[in-house]
C-alpha cells in the first residue's frame, strides 16, 4: 500500500484494513502440547495483562511448527481479544522471540504511518469498545469476526499528533496509578488511626467499669 495514503492528514476516518494487516491467530489441530525447551512460543488470552500489554514471562513453548514469516509476532504488533466480555487490544512492547498468536486472538500489524500505541489506544477507547460490542456475533460466547474488525473506522491524525496522544495517555495512566496508591495509603493511615481510637475507647470503658 502507498504510504502516502496512510501518512496524509485525513478529515474522515479510515477503515482499519487500510491501516494495518490483520491475520487470524494460529489454529492448532489438536491439544496444545507444551515443550519447556521448545523453540516457538504461543501467545494465548492468558498472556495479555489487564492493562493491555503482553506478559512474555509465562508463554507456553512448543516444538516448532510450520508458520509463515508474517505470523511471527514482533515488537509493535497488537494482539486483539476477539472473544469474551471485552474486545480490547494489547500492545507488544518487547521482542518475545519466535512466537505466534493462537486463535481466537487476532494479530494486528500496523502499517507505515500508524503508531502502534496510538492504534491500541484508539481501539481501547470506551466509545470504540461499545461500537465493537454492538457488532459482536453469537449468543452465549460473543465474538468479533476478523472482517468486522477490518471495517472498524479509525481516526488517524498526523504522526506528531498520534505521538502526543500516546504520551498524554501514558501520563494520565501513570497519574491514575499514583492516585490509586495514594488513596490506598490514605485509607491505611485512616484505618490505623481509627483502630487506635477504638482501642483507647475500649480501655477507657474498661476502667470506668472498675
Amino acid at each position: 500500500m502507498n504510504s502516502e495514503v496512510v501518512t496524509a492528514k485525513h478529515e474522515s476516518p479510515l477503515k482499519l484494513r487500510l491501516l494495518a494487516d490483520i491475520t487470524m491467530g494460529y489454529t492448532f489441530r489438536s491439544r496444545l502440547e507444551a515443550a519447556p525447551d521448545g523453540g516457538l512460543a504461543v501467545i494465548q488470552m492468558k498472556d495479555l495483562t489487564d492493562d493491555n500489554r503482553l506478559n512474555p514471562e509465562a508463554l507456553t513453548r512448543i516444538e516448532p511448527t510450520e508458520v509463515k514469516p508474517h505470523q511471527l509476532v514482533a515488537p509493535g504488533d497488537i494482539i486483539f481479544r476477539s472473544r469474551g466480555q471485552t474486545y480490547t487490544a494489547a500492545l507488544v512492547d518487547d521482542d518475545p522471540g519466535p512466537a505466534i498468536v493462537a486463535a481466537p486472538l487476532l494479530h494486528i500489524r500496523p502499517r507505515e504511518g500508524v503508531i502502534p500505541a496510538y492504534l491500541a489506544w484508539f481501539i481501547n477507547l470506551p466509545a470504540i469498545q461499545s461500537r465493537l460490542a454492538r457488532r459482536a456475533e453469537g449468543t452465549a460466547l460473543r465474538m468479533i469476526r476478523k472482517q468486522t474488525l477490518a471495517e472498524l473506522e479509525v481516526i488517524l491524525p498526523s504522526l506528531a499528533r498520534q505521538q502526543a496522544i500516546v504520551e498524554l495517555s501514558d501520563l494520565a495512566g501513570k497519574e491514575q496509578q499514583l492516585m490509586a496508591r495514594l488513596s490506598a495509603r490514605r485509607k491505611q493511615y485512616v484505618d490505623s488511626v481509627l483502630v487506635k481510637f477504638a482501642s483507647s475507647g475500649s480501655q477507657a470503658g474498661s476502667e470506668e467499669a472498675h
